[in-house]
């Protein structure tokens, strides 16, 4: 087994979606209501490592997700986020995508969305 805390929520059933290949639940540190995690049953850091049916599965997930918080929250918008590997930012080393609902005017201005993972070239609009 390993010292990983999603893999310990799957070992648990400490989930809120499945299917054959993943799972999904609340994010720990959510940045809005219903902030999910969808990740894979195996543990693997690197989400294009994944076998293609695994992240195929993963995907599909984010789908229903994406359905149900749509439906439940109705929110104006929705950011998917994925770290790839500590460069880029990923600190569970298990593969997992943020499906994160938004509300207009939870922040001042949502224009670059993802883009400001990288400030300085994030507003490319004002160039």
């Amino acid at each position: 087994m390993h010292n990983c805390r999603f893999c310990d929520r799957i070992h648990n059933d400490d989930f809120t979606f499945s299917n054959e290949h993943a799972v999904a639940f609340a994010d720990s540190f959510p940045l809005s209501d219903g902030h999910t995690l969808v990740i894979p049953r195996i543990h693997e850091a690197d989400l294009f490592a994944l076998e293609s049916k695994v992240r195929a599965a993963v995907w599909n997930l984010v789908d229903l997700v994406h359905s149900r918080l749509d439906d439940d929250l109705s929110p104006d918008g929705f950011n998917i986020g994925v770290n790839v590997l500590a460069a880029a930012g990923q600190t569970v080393p298990h593969a997992h995508i943020h499906v994160i609902p938004r509300n207009a005017g939870d922040v001042a201005d949502p224009r670059g969305g993802v883009r400001w993972v990288l400030p300085e070239k994030a507003a490319y609009w004002e160039r």
